[in-house]
């Protein structure tokens, strides 16, 4: 494993009080994994990045790279790497000697250094760009730039803290895309944070979902998205309907808590039977919303649910247009996209156990 955490926590205390960042964290990351750190700000993402960094010492627990505990090492004495948000490049210094400026650091000869430089600029796809100042690069050539700096030190693990939160939408996916393919590239543990679904979603090979210091889920994009394990991973890693008490066992017959996704859901003509493989539900569309690609459609179910439904809209006129507020729709989706909720969150054996 590149990066092994065992019962870490992290506990700020400052006039008189105390705040628990980091509650009890396990973590495995294997070697050459996109592995990307999700949840809202506070949640102890960026704090255990910083820890794994040695940029805070953890209160309890221990960090392990490649096998070695480096617990209470210095940050300079792990194989690691940091990519910041905002970049931190030098102003006074060319894109060359930022990128090698660690290398000089170490004492790299003046050739090696040279070659190792113009290897990391071809690396991020800015051949040419070396004698430039920062100040004369858009964002996403300065975050480029930035990772570069950290690439050609060929660190065993890189850690990005929230890499892409400055750039505009655009140039974020198109970096989303370019990110995931240099990590195939180079091949070494990229350890990402972010508070972007999406962005995680699109780049991982893994997901640890992080909430109130602890972690709620690990698992592959797609099981984390359509086999939650806990109300909270349902909510906030996309949009999602959750059914309960009174409504779930009205609309599925079942008790427990459960979870379908908006774009699972379609409009059907009111009163229309359902398969046996569908569930089917009434209701007063309480509001229709466009949103470029898709129509959302949010309606008030008979049994005591505001509900979503997502459909793209394939056609030049936008899916609904005929429908108004007030009006009468039914829901249906395929049953096997019910996902359920289980009760509690799970152990943290558990998610050991299904990180391994």
């Amino acid at each position: 494993m590149s990066v092994t955490l065992r019962g870490v926590r992290k506990v700020f205390s400052a006039g008189g009080s105390s705040v628990v960042a980091v509650d009890g964290v396990d973590l495995d990351v294997g070697d050459g994994e996109f592995f990307s750190m999700l949840g809202p700000s506070g949640s102890g993402k960026t704090t255990v990045l910083r820890v794994i960094a040695g940029f805070e010492q953890p209160t309890a627990g221990r960090i392990l790279l490649g096998g070695q505990d480096v617990s209470r090492l210095a940050p300079f004495q792990r194989d690691v790497n940091t990519v910041f948000q905002d970049y931190a490049l030098f102003p006074h210094m060319s894109v060359d000697e930022n990128i090698g400026y660690g290398l000089r650091v170490k004492g790299v000869g003046r050739a090696e250094r040279r070659a190792r430089v113009a290897a990391a600029l071809a690396t991020v796809r800015l051949e040419g760009f070396g004698r430039r100042r920062p100040s004369q690069l858009s964002g996403g050539q300065r975050q480029r730039v930035a990772l570069a700096r950290a690439l050609v030190n060929r660190p065993k693990v890189l850690l990005l803290d929230e890499p892409l939160g400055a750039l505009d939408l655009r140039l974020r996916e198109d970096m989303q895309v370019e990110l995931k393919a240099i990590q195939r590239e180079v091949g070494i543990t990229f350890l990402f944070v972010t508070h972007d679904q999406g962005e995680a979603l699109t780049m991982s090979d893994r997901i640890a979902v992080f909430n109130h210091g602890r972690i709620e889920q690990v698992g592959p994009p797609a099981e984390i998205y359509e086999h939650p394990a806990t109300a909270f991973v349902a909510g906030f890693v996309g949009t999602s309907n959750l059914l309960t008490g009174p409504v779930a066992r009205a609309v599925l017959g079942m008790d427990g808590t459960f979870s379908v996704r908006p774009e699972k859901i379609r409009l059907t003509a009111l009163g229309r039977p359902c398969t046996g493989d569908d569930v089917a539900v009434d209701g007063t569309l309480a509001d229709v919303t466009y949103a470029g690609s898709a129509t959302r459609f949010h309606v008030d179910v008979d049994a005591g649910v505001r509900m979503v439904a997502l459909e793209q809209n394939l056609d030049t006129v936008p899916s609904g247009a005929a429908l108004r507020q007030g009006d009468r729709v039914r829901l249906a989706w395929r049953r096997q996209h019910v996902a359920r909720i289980p009760s509690e969150a799970p152990d943290e054996q558990a998610l050991t156990d299904r990180q391994g």
